[in-house]
């Protein structure tokens, strides 16, 4: 069945930018949607892997290496490519895995066959969850009630990159690189700060109130389930534009600069908001620049920033009791809507535009 098209969702802006940063740079480090039942969480996140174009894979590999670059690649691929043997390559869609909440930790990391490698001495390794969702989309729904241990792993291979799996001794790694996305109703119950704390970025939403917009969420949603087929076709060049759009921004984004002014800006505003250690400010940055490039600039400006922190900071401030950290988020959606009015009014908003600051300040 066809998936419901993303740039299809009304509303929830803030959702489907974090969404696409992570499409863009998936070193940001996945993001988590909390909400409400039936607010489009589980569409947005099926409608982005639809979005995301073909890739070029190792035709045989178990974990979707890319045949270009192998420094990416798993063992077994960089020792055929040292040998030379030519590699070979097929396209596929992007992988879109789905963990269930009952999911163990073999299951997601993957097992390695001992019995095998003490008679034979070969290493066999079943591979799991994050093998399959390598250069992929790995969906995690009501991620809040999967147990706390498998969260750990899940974040730790989106952080790293890779997983290792150790057994008696015994040690197999591959390449884990996707785009995590989690998605919870926070009335059955919340996840750990420390887990939550290592969710790049979070999104909170909620229904739309506006009779205006859910009138359209309900005459899309029929339409669709009606004729999926042909409502997709009537949003086929507008998923087509931000698909291209995407892998434009992939392109640019190691062209991307940030001065130290730029980091002085993050510093001071995570200081300002008391922000606990510095993954929030790491995030911004690579939030920023990913935002950057999405504009198809090749400099980061102060509204980068301020988009990345207002999906960075929401789930890091610091709740005392009985405290609302509303006050907090309410200031910096003030200076985020004086940066747009400052970019607006500017003569070289257009897009594209290179930067062009006359101060000389150190690019990094």
């Amino acid at each position: 069945m066809q998936v419901f098209p993303f740039t299809a969702i009304v509303g929830q802006e803030r959702m489907t930018r974090a969404l696409v940063l992570n499409a863009i740079s998936p070193q940001i480090g996945g993001v988590l949607i909390r909400g409400e039942r039936g607010t489009a969480k589980s569409t947005a996140a099926r409608a982005l892997a639809a979005l995301l174009p073909d890739i070029e894979v190792v035709s045989d590999c178990p974990f979707h290496c890319n045949p270009h670059h192998l420094d990416t690649c798993c063992d077994r691929c960089r020792q055929r490519a040292a040998a030379g043997e030519t590699l070979p390559v097929s396209v596929r869609r992007t992988p879109f895995v789905d963990l269930p909440v009952s999911a163990t930790e073999d299951r997601v990391v993957g097992t390695l066959d001992l019995e095998r490698a003490i008679k034979t001495g070969e290493r066999h390794f079943e591979a799991g969850v994050l093998a399959a969702a390598n250069r992929g989309l790995l969906y995690v729904d009501e991620v809040n009630l999967l147990d706390d241990h498998v969260v750990d792993l899940l974040l730790d291979s989106a952080a790293m990159g890779v997983n290792v799996v150790e057994r008696e001794g015994i040690s197999f790694s591959h390449p884990a690189r996707f785009i995590l996305v989690g998605t919870m109703n926070p009335e059955e119950g919340e996840l750990r700060p420390q887990l939550l704390d290592r969710f790049a970025l979070c999104v909170d939403i909620q229904g739309i109130r506006d009779k205006d917009a859910r009138v359209e969420i309900l005459r899309r949603r029929v339409l669709y389930e009606q004729d999926p087929e042909a409502f997709c076709e009537q949003w086929c060049d507008a998923e087509a534009k931000l698909s291209q759009r995407i892998v434009a921004a992939q392109l640019l984004l190691p062209q991307v600069t940030y001065t130290s002014d730029d980091l002085y800006t993050i510093a001071e505003l995570t200081s300002e908001m008391e922000v606990d250690g510095h993954r929030a400010d790491i995030v911004i940055l690579k939030a920023a620049i990913a935002h950057a490039a999405f504009e198809r600039r090749q400099a980061v400006h102060e509204l980068d920033i301020l988009l990345a922190a207002e999906l960075a900071l929401p789930h890091r401030l610091r709740r005392q009791p009985f405290e609302n950290t509303q006050g907090q988020m309410t200031k910096l959606e003030r200076r985020l809507e004086q940066a747009r009015a400052e970019v607006s009014a500017s003569p070289h908003n257009a897009e594209g535009a290179e930067e062009t600051d006359a101060k000389k300040k150190r690019t990094y």
